[in-house]
């Protein structure tokens, strides 16, 4: 009582203070929000001055995860819609520049191009009608937002509308390119420089001092070169922004005492046992896996995976103890094993012999609702029991009448073959199919529903009878249990309250943990080497405020935790010196070397030089400069471009190539046959310039382009 009265006295102090830290927040907020581009709260990019709204751009990316069922991450999804956005903006730019855009008798071109073989346009001479189709799209726009079908696909109105802005992107984009193609030539001068090129040979002899005569650890490189290197190759060592990591992983996995655990639940399972009754103040037997007559209810009430009633071979069991379970007798149980991430208990509930295959043929009648119904079935299920009772008996009494109602089936695909499936046991179908196929003597013919309507099917035939078994079989995962949950958990946290004040590596060493370095992380990244996809990682490290020693731990998705800690920060621009190293080292040591033979070379002859390098002296025929390539040497385009460059018996200077020093004499030139036209060499030359139109245009175009991108600040 006494500490509220002091509360109450102070309540108007309390106030203010509280009123103080709103008006700070408030105040520093705006602050905050002045220093930073509202712009950019709303907007992912900007590529050449249009924005890509933040709320358009995460309805595509939701649409597409939605599409792909769960199989694109959000990230993925992201980046194709950043793809598809980027391209649509850069090129737009172009579009406008030139003017171009889709009239209605293009248009109409387009569709006639995409739909020209669609039935639904073609009038009673097989030909497209284009009334015929702006009937179609008239109807559609009437009855939306519902659908009808086209080519055997349900389609409605927006769908359509979707796909005419497809085909007209897809006509302005060709449209444009034929534009640029139409400026790309080649010409005369091209055609005759590519002939010559191709055709002029020399014959050389040469002698080749390899860089790898002088051994790497003769050659010591400094820091400083490789910085100086790298200036002067920005190129070569560009990069983004990025982060190393190093992380320590601690899995949430079963130990010993679980497995045995999990063993010892499942030998329990097995014989009846005595327990007391607490309602009925008795002891009762409890029926074991043994000697139940309810298998399904046991396995379903005691199995990670649901009971399986229908029969299988031998080789669906795992082959170390398939022996075990199929010699099992009549509700002996097998168990418990270990099979990949489980133990199991297997019973024999029955064996008999089986087909190994089957063949069949069918008709099918859906009903609204069945899987792969389309919308122009519109039969209830009552209405198809019917249709396909009627069939059955008309077929029953005759059954040559079997491929005259095939007519009447859904299934387009077994009609071509009159109706016929042949499959194997082992084969997926839908389960009461294949039981009658399979449970049926030869000739049997009957009506069976499936998820796919009512099939009436006559077996024909079917393959080699094998034993067959019927197993019931309980599942156990192998899982952590608490107690183990409990002590990743507590591992975790002791390694978080050491790294605090110790280093990170050393604590893991004594620990026993592995230590995994992650090099080049960049902002949009989703997956982290080893861990997955980690973008919670991979977002905290680009967190401002985060800095080189930083640590968190974080929650996997497989389970368990990981405790990551920030490295390195690299900020955009050239590679570090480190990093850089990797290439930069081998490339400075070949310039090192270079001059090492160069210096010591005094000879001037091809015979002296490879006798005082202990090379020999090889000879190259017919070598051009379309494909610079030296036997036994490799690509060597400057080496081949000095010997067209020397006289015929004149030996060259010491010439620094991709894969040593050389020298080198030209023995005969023979210059290519003049021709009296070089336009094929030239249309070659232009075919070669359009073929690169496709693939480099847009690259070209896009880093051309100024974007802005801001997915990041969403991601």
């Amino acid at each position: 009582m006494a500490v509220l009265n002091k509360i109450r006295q102070r309540s108007i102090f309390l106030i203010i203070i509280i009123a103080l830290a709103l008006f700070s927040f408030i105040i520093g907020d705006i602050f905050q929000n002045l220093g930073s581009s509202g712009k950019s709260q709303t907007v992912v990019a900007t590529i050449n001055g249009e924005d890509i709204e933040r709320d358009a751009f995460m309805n595509q990316v939701e649409n597409i995860q939605r599409q792909s069922g769960g199989s694109v991450s959000n990230t993925q999804a992201m980046n194709r819609v950043w793809d598809q956005e980027v391209r649509n903006k850069v090129m737009q730019t172009q579009y406008d520049a030139v003017g171009i855009s889709i009239e209605r008798d293009y248009m109409r071109q387009l569709l006639k191009q995409n739909l020209g073989s669609f039935e639904e346009f073609k009038n009673e001479a097989g030909l497209f009608d284009e009334d015929k189709l702006n009937e179609f799209i008239a109807n559609l726009k009437a009855i939306a937002p519902e659908t009808t079908t086209l080519n055997g696909s349900a389609v409605n109105y927006k769908a359509w509308t979707d796909f005419e802005q497809s085909i007209s992107q897809t006509g302005v984009q060709q449209t444009y390119f034929n534009l640029v193609k139409a400026g790309v030539i080649g010409t005369l001068t091209e055609g005759e420089l590519e002939y010559v090129l191709e055709n002029d040979k020399a014959d050389i002899k040469y002698v080749q001092i390899p860089f790898t005569s002088i051994a790497d650890s003769l050659v010591s490189v400094k820091k400083s070169e490789v910085a100086s290197y790298v200036k002067a190759n920005p190129s070569k060592y560009k990069v983004e922004a990025s982060r190393d990591l190093v992380y320590v992983q601690f899995k949430e996995v079963a130990s010993l005492e679980d497995e045995q655990q999990i063993q010892a639940d499942l030998t329990a399972l097995i014989a009846d046992k005595v327990e007391f009754n607490e309602a009925a103040k008795a002891n009762e037997t409890v029926v074991g896996f043994q000697n139940t007559t309810d298998v399904k209810a046991f396995v379903n009430a005691n199995s990670s995976v649901k009971y399986n009633d229908a029969y299988v071979f031998a080789s669906s069991f795992p082959t170390t103890v398939a022996d075990q379970i199929t010699g099992l007798k009549s509700n002996e149980v097998f168990g418990p094993y270990k099979d990949g991430a489980a133990y199991k208990l297997s019973k024999q509930v029955a064996k008999k012999m089986m087909s190994d295959s089957t063949k069949v043929r069918h008709i099918l009648i859906p009903f609204v609702g069945t899987v792969r119904a389309d919308a122009s079935v519109t039969k209830t299920d009552a209405q198809a029991k019917t249709t396909a009772d009627s069939i059955y008996k008309v077929i029953r009494s005759k059954r040559s009448k079997f491929k005259n109602l095939l007519s009447l089936s859904s299934d387009k695909v077994s009609n071509e073959k009159e109706g016929v499936i042949e499959f194997a046991y082992t084969d997926a179908f839908a389960e009461e199919f294949k039981a009658y196929a399979f449970e049926n003597p030869k000739g049997s013919l009957g009506v069976v529903k499936t998820d796919f309507g009512y099939h009436i099917i006559e077996i024909l035939d079917q393959g080699k009878k094998q034993e067959a078994f019927k197993i019931a079989t309980i599942v156990q995962e192998i899982e952590p249990s608490i107690k183990t949950i409990d002590g990743v958990f507590t591992d975790k946290s002791k390694f978080e309250i050491a790294v605090a004040n110790a280093d990170f590596n050393e604590v893991a060493k004594e620990n026993n943990y592995t230590t995994s370095p992650v090099s080049s992380i960049k902002e949009l990244d989703e997956t982290i080497p080893g861990l997955g996809v980690q973008r919670a990682i991979v977002r905290w490290s680009f967190e401002e405020g985060v800095e080189v020693g930083d640590f968190k731990s974080f929650n996997t998705s497989g389970g368990g935790f990981v405790v990551a800690k920030v490295t390195a920060v690299n900020e955009a621009g050239l590679m570090s010196v480190e990093k850089a190293s990797i290439t930069a080292l081998p490339e400075i040591r070949k310039e090192k070397k270079a001059e090492l033979i160069k210096d010591r070379i005094t000879a001037t002859t091809l015979e002296a030089i490879a006798s005082d390098e202990g090379q020999t002296v090889k000879t190259a025929l017919a070598v051009n400069m379309k494909n610079p390539t030296l036997s036994g040497a490799g690509r060597e385009p400057k080496v081949i471009g000095t010997a067209f460059g020397l006289a015929e018996g004149a030996t060259s200077k010491l010439i620094v190539g991709a894969n040593g020093v050389y020298a080198i004499q030209l023995t005969k030139l023979t210059p290519a046959e003049p021709l009296p036209n070089y336009q094929a060499s030239a249309n070659r030359v232009g075919q070669a310039k359009s073929s690169a139109v496709n693939t480099q245009l847009y690259n070209a175009l896009k880093e051309a382009s100024d974007i802005e991108d801001n997915r990041a600040t969403f991601y």
